[in-house]
């Protein structure tokens, strides 16, 4: 079967041409990741519930709409500052069908399990699991285990899939953003990214850095009720707000241009950058998310935003525009401008 992909007939074959075999930046959210998808699992599995490649899945059933989503966890340390794997895997699936507009209801949880792991710590991953599904208001109603040879599995994978239900009149997806739309981000971005880099390396940045990974189904359910004009929504997870916004502006086929003095940077992540050569806009965030909305409702979106805990530290920061399509732009400090492209690997692997 692999030789029968021909790589010279992808539309664009570098740089997956370039590796042969697997490398960690194809689970980075970047360059990789995307062609990954859009050159081979795409072409294979297609079908118009996928061609959208949202966060989730959108099926119409009889009776109404439902987003459907699936991810995996396989983040390296299983323990972190504010949360552990369990608290992720939980929260990564509730956001991704929160990221559709619709009410999460029902989990799946799956667990691969390394021979040798402490069943203390399980018990500890598994209890975090049940409090964070109770936090954002869902149930896990399924699941199944598998155990791997000592040395094959890390300690535990977890994969969870999700259901939600979406209100009716709500249509939230990628290709929806528009020239003259405002984006707005939910709060202080780079938490997550550096928490884990802070406990992996063993480094300091000034001040401790927590992951933000929280439930973020309630801020959009405010969001909603404040306004139906939110055109995307997405959450900056793998290959940050970069990752995101290029995303966007490919779907749509449409240019972003945000501001750099805008972004809500804190200062630890801010330090840990300029440390470290980082930029702030490709690290990981499990608590944020990206909300493009219609120019005449932003402020209405944005003060709703506000009210809710998540979303204290909203900020809007920049625009879509007509002019280059598919291009993300930032304005800087300075009066220049630089375009941001999605990084071809990762700055920090297994970070979800």
């Amino acid at each position: 079967m692999i030789e029968s992909i021909d790589f010279t007939a992808w539309s664009c074959p570098l740089p997956l041409r370039s590796y042969p075999t697997i490398v960690m930046g194809h689970g980075g959210g970047g360059k990789l990741s995307a062609e990954l998808v859009e050159h081979l699992f795409a072409p294979a599995f297609r079908n118009a519930a996928l061609d959208a490649l949202g966060d989730a899945a959108v099926l119409t059933l009889e009776g109404g709409r439902l987003a459907y989503s699936t991810d995996s966890f396989v983040v390296r340390p299983l323990f972190f500052p504010g949360g552990n794997i369990g608290k992720l895997a939980v929260n990564g699936t509730v956001n991704d069908l929160a990221m559709m507009g619709a009410k999460p209801q029902y989990l799946t949880a799956g667990f691969i399990l390394e021979e040798g792991l402490l069943v203390s710590q399980l018990g500890v991953i598994v209890e975090e699991m049940a409090a964070a599904a109770r936090a954002a208001g869902v149930q896990i109603v399924a699941g199944d285990t598998k155990v791997v040879d000592k040395g094959h599995g890390d300690g535990v994978y977890i994969n969870t899939s999700g259901v939600g239900v979406i209100p009716e009149g709500v249509d939230i997806r990628p290709q929806r953003a528009q020239p003259g739309d405002v984006v707005i981000v939910s709060g202080e971005i780079g938490l997550h990214g550096v928490a884990i880099l802070s406990v992996r390396e063993g480094l300091e940045f000034g001040a401790p850095v927590e992951s933000d990974c929280a439930p973020l189904n309630g801020l959009v359910e405010a969001m909603l009720a404040a306004s139906r004009a939110i055109h995307v929504l997405r959450d900056p997870t793998r290959g940050g707000l970069a990752a995101t916004l290029n995303e966007i502006a490919r779907a749509a086929r449409v240019g972003v241009v945000y501001e750099e003095r805008r972004l809500p940077v804190p200062p630890a992540v801010a330090a840990a950058c300029e440390m470290l050569g980082m930029d702030p806009v490709y690290i990981a965030n499990e608590g944020k998310l990206v909300a493009v909305v219609a120019p005449e409702e932003a402020e209405v979106v944005l003060e709703a935003m506000r009210r809710h805990p998540l979303g204290a530290k909203a900020a809007i920061i920049g625009r879509i525009t007509a002019e280059h399509p598919g291009v993300v732009v930032a304005r800087t400090g300075i009066g220049g401008s630089r375009v941001v492209d999605m990084q071809v690997g990762e700055q920090l692997p297994r970070i979800c």
